[in-house]
């Protein structure tokens, strides 16, 4: 096994990613821009081919292909950038198509989408344009005609009685031209006597206003600019007082599912007036799928609350020093005034080294004549710029304060369980070819991404990076350090541990074989290897992990459980095997360890079996495992950790290799390595000719057996023949010399009788010489055939 590396290992999957986008857009040139004006990528990005290549292998356990990953790539992005064509397009939204600056909310789906699956889930995003408004004929019922800036097709809204207040045909804010979200929204297929499919109502719809234009200005300015948070009263609100609230969102929170049953939902909208002061906007139940007009890119925009409910802050049990809260109400209407993004010119690299890891200007040498360019990325009122549409792969090195939507792909060098905290923040840090940063995981309740260790390989997205005060060790002085930070509820926020992936194994795509002997201590990559199991080191014991994280843990005093990874009690346990095994190939032998799933798909027993296996059994067990054959994902495992005491330090009792994954093979029908791969053909070769001579051997002796077997049977065909020759002449003779008897005999009776008589005893004695005759000539026979049988 080899001590270094002398140079960088491809990574597999990153070579696939840039396949991939090669293949998605062929027509698109590597050089964003060649002039330097800025660009929007014509590719996809590198954060949205990473997340649906390690979605689709999630979602297909057994393994993928690369035809099955391209196809579900192809299909997925040009569902997202459907070209269509612009003649059909109303002219209203055409003209508001030209000056469209927005980006799509996560969950936003086409009016083109709807037609061709003829289905509308209740959590989809509609961004339209009012194309015509319009009264059903001999009711009252108004209509709204729908398009959107992706769309060549229009859709009918039936709209909700609340906002029948908004029409007006001279100045109605719903109007022809106006930008509107919905969602809730319950689709009315074609069919039963209707030509076309229809929106129903739903009262979860958001008027979009424009502070640029004088219209929408006015209304701000009349309407909504005379209340403030600090002037709403509770009291006053059950007198009939109503009021119309502007302010900004600054934080949607989590998903809560409340009650004995878990059947009561809640999301609580933090928003911020002018002067400073919060309050939180509470939605309940169904109203939750307002967040989905509110979420990202809208964070940081005005939203304006018209006759909102008010309430208790104590009723909603809201954790806030307000004595009220805001609720969607009956009669309560919003309108929003989106943040415009800017743009923000990121200056990159047209070759870059991808060892060296950075992509970005500032990280490029001034004194290397190396080529830039520039691609526009949006940025927020904060300053903060996102980099999830970023068309390159993000490195440590590239990474700066306000900087969101950020993804990493690297290695897990430590794992540190933040104490004394309310919620469950666990430090991971990780490494790149470029440096190491660490990362804080801020989850609900406790930790959910299944179990992690040191060294293995995994992709983030969705951090924010920002500059955190640090205390130092040398006169108590304090330093800004750059901190990444993810949360599970973030949007676009996915974290996937690639070397526990169960897909890994069984798709070639995405990994290389490698042998034992190229294992090097300098290894990042997940590496997979076809190996045998060997007794030479073979240790095996049973212990209880955590079920939450896979990992092991203690027995405290009183009989308390403490998981040594989530450094808290744990109830819920399970046993599991911990075992380090002698890995062998044709090239070289490793010692490694495993745990949880994959030990026990190696031993082929579950550790309660195991368990109650007598002594004796399980003394011999492992006996019956040698030679076995395996194809497993190993890691470098041997890592810093936080210092040698950390607990998953300890879990590897000094072994540097750990085993992620395991499959066992059946028999030895698996393709081989590199030269013995090959050697398997020539040998293969050689023995196809050695099979071919010999059938032709064989060939030239059947066709001389076959000569010499026509030359015995002519020869025994000629002595046949004169046997039965002589057969022929002797009985001819026999009965020529009894005819001459007879015939003298008969004559010298003619001449003493008259009639002719013959005794009695003289045609006896001429039936017994035929009957000789007969006997000699069957004697004779059975000579013949006993020479031909000896010949």
């Amino acid at each position: 096994m080899n001590s270094v590396d002398p140079q960088p290992q491809e990574d597999p999957l990153l070579k696939f990613i840039d396949y991939a986008r090669s293949a998605l857009s062929p027509e698109a040139n590597e050089d964003p821009d060649p002039n330097g004006n800025g660009l929007e990528t014509a590719r996809p990005s590198w954060n949205w081919i990473v997340s649906r290549i390690l979605k689709t292998c999630s979602a297909y356990s057994c393994g993928v292909t690369a035809a099955i990953l391209l196809s579900d790539l192809s299909q997925a992005w040009h569902e997202q950038n459907r070209d269509r064509p612009t003649r059909k397009m109303p002219e209203c939204v055409r003209e508001l198509r030209k000056k469209h600056k927005r980006r799509k909310l996560p969950n936003t789906v086409t009016i083109d989408s709807m037609y061709e699956k003829n289905f509308l889930s209740l959590n989809s995003v509609l961004e339209a344009v009012i194309v015509d408004v319009y009264v059903l004929p001999g009711t009252k019922i108004y209509m709204l005609s729908l398009g959107d800036f992706w769309s060549t097709n229009t859709i009918d809204l039936y709209l909700h009685q609340k906002y029948y207040d908004l029409i007006n045909p001279t100045n109605g804010i719903l109007n022809k031209g106006r930008q509107i979200f919905l969602t809730g929204c319950y689709l009315r297929a074609s069919g039963g006597g209707s030509r076309c499919p229809r929106l129903l109502p739903t009262e979860y719809l958001v008027v979009l206003l424009d502070e640029d234009d004088d219209a929408d200005a006015m209304l701000l300015a009349a309407q909504f600019c005379s209340d403030t948070f600090s002037s709403v009263s509770l009291d006053a609100f059950s007198k009939n007082v109503y009021y119309s609230l502007y302010a900004r969102i600054e934080h949607i929170g989590p998903l809560e599912v409340l009650g004995e049953f878990g059947s009561l939902q809640r999301k609580r909208i933090t928003l911020v007036d002018d002067d400073g002061t919060k309050l939180q906007f509470v939605l309940w139940g169904e109203q939750v799928v307002l967040t989905n007009l509110l979420s990202f890119p809208s964070l940081g925009s005005m939203l304006a609350l018209d006759k909102p409910y008010i309430a208790s802050s104590a009723d909603n049990a809201a954790e806030t020093s307000a004595e009220v809260s805001l609720e969607f109400g009956s009669a309560t209407q919003l309108f929003l005034v989106p943040v415009v993004q800017h743009k923000e010119q990121i200056c990159i690299s047209l070759t870059p080294n991808r060892h060296q890891g950075s992509r970005l200007l500032s990280t490029i040498d001034p004194s290397q004549s190396t080529q830039v360019s520039q691609v526009s990325l949006p940025c927020d009122s904060y300053g903060s710029i996102d980099f999830s549409i970023y068309p390159f792969q993000s490195y440590v090195s590239d990474l700066r304060d306000k900087m969101t939507g950020v993804s990493l792909y690297g290695v897990v060098t430590s794992i540190i369980k933040e104490r004394c905290t309310t919620e469950a923040i666990f430090s991971l840090k990780i490494e790149d070819t470029s440096g190491a940063i660490w990362t804080r995981l801020h989850f609900m309740k406790y930790w959910s991404l299944g179990r992690l260790s040191l060294g293995h390989k995994v992709y983030i997205s969705g951090l924010t990076c920002s500059m955190t005060k640090q205390k130092g060790f040398q006169l108590n002085r304090c330093h800004n350090r750059l901190e990444a930070i993810w949360s599970e509820n973030t949007g676009g926020a996915s974290f996937f541990n690639l070397s526990c992936m169960p897909a890994l194994l069984n798709s070639s795509c995405l990994h290389k074989l490698t042998k034992l002997s190229d294992l090097s201590c300098q290894t990042t990559c997940t590496q997979i290897v076809h190996i045998r199991l060997e007794m030479a080191q073979f240790h095996l014991s049973t212990r209880f992990s955590h079920a939450v994280c896979g990992h092991l843990v203690t027995e405290q005093p009183m009989g308390v459980s403490e998981c040594s990874f989530c450094n808290e009690n744990c109830d819920e346990v399970v046993r599991t095997f911990h075992l380090k095994v002698t890995l062998a190939d044709k090239s070289g032998k490793v010692l490694a360890w495993c745990t949880g799933h994959t030990a026990t798909e190696i031993l082929q027993i579950s550790p309660d079996e195991f368990f109650k296996l007598p002594e004796e059994e399980q003394f011999m067990y492992p006996s019956s495992l040698h030679n076995e054959r395996f194809k497993v994902a190993i890691v470098n495992c041997n890592r810093e950790g936080s210092g040698p005491g950390d607990a998953l330090v300890l879990e590897t009792e000094g072994t540097s290799w750990e085993i992620t994954r395991a499959l066992k093979r059946v028999g030895r029908g698996e393709e081989e390595t590199g030269e013995e791969r090959r050697g398997e053909v020539r040998r293969g070769e050689t023995r196809r000719g050695e099979a071919r001579r010999g059938e032709e051997r064989r060939g030239e002796e059947r066709r001389g057996e076959e000569r010499r077997g026509k030359a015995r049977r002519a020869r025994r065909g000629e002595a046949r023949l004169d046997a039965e020759g002589e057969l022929a002449r002797v009985n001819f003779s026999t009965r020529q010399n009894f005819s001459n008897q007879f015939l003298t005999r008969g004559a010298d009776t003619r001449s003493t009788q008259r009639t002719a008589y013959i005794p009695e005893h003289t045609l006896l004695r001429y039936s017994h010489e035929s009957q000789f005759i007969n006997c000699f000539s069957l004697i004779l026979q059975i000579m013949l055939s006993s020479t031909a049988s000896l010949s």
